[in-house]
């Protein structure tokens, strides 16, 4: 019965274009995340006297709003993904689903 079930859903065509969307974007926001990341770390590591610039006459550094956009950046990524997860690749899945089971 199972090999049945996984068989109707390895042939329905919206299973694979459910496993491709959600694989390519789930690449490109791996690329984001991994451009800003290793982008602040390079910053850290070879211009660690840009990121101490001090912002106004208080002691705020410019490496703080910096890496703080790094988090902000991370959670709206994150929030991004969690949509459209929830909206268009659970649409799929439930259509793959009740095809299944027809």
């Amino acid at each position: 019965m199972e090999d049945e079930l996984v068989q109707k859903i390895l042939k329905n065509p919206k299973y694979h274009e459910l496993k491709s969307k959600r694989s390519r974007f789930g690449w490109w926001l791996t690329l984001a995340m991994m451009v800003v990341y290793y982008g602040f770390i390079t910053l850290v590591a070879f211009d660690k006297a840009l990121l101490a610039t001090p912002l106004g006459a208080g002691v705020m550094t410019l490496g703080i709003p910096v890496g703080f956009g790094v988090i902000v950046f991370t959670i709206v990524i994150t929030a991004i993904y969690v949509k459209r997860a929830n909206t268009e690749f659970d649409e799929l899945s439930n259509e793959v689903t009740k095809a299944a089971y027809k």
